[in-house]
């Protein structure tokens, strides 16, 4: 299923937000991130309708992808 481009988005903007948040990043390096992010690919590409998850869920694969990414470059 594609979600309507607009609507992708604002749910891009709320979980970067989200994110920021979690991992007190600015939303700068949050932005970046997301968009080098395996979870942005997933959103994108529409695999298993990642877009129809919630922020809270998506800000959390996310934080988990970026933990396991800092860690490896330790």
């Amino acid at each position: 299923m594609t979600a309507n481009p607009i609507l992708l988005q604002r749910k891009y903007a709320r979980v970067i937000e989200c994110f920021a948040k979690q991992q007190g990043l600015s939303l700068d390096a949050a932005l970046d991130f997301f968009y080098h992010s395996q979870v942005y690919q997933l959103i994108r590409d529409g695999v298993s309708d990642m877009h129809c998850m919630s922020d809270l869920y998506l800000a959390e694969e996310l934080e988990q992808e970026y933990v396991e990414k800092m860690a490896k470059n330790k």
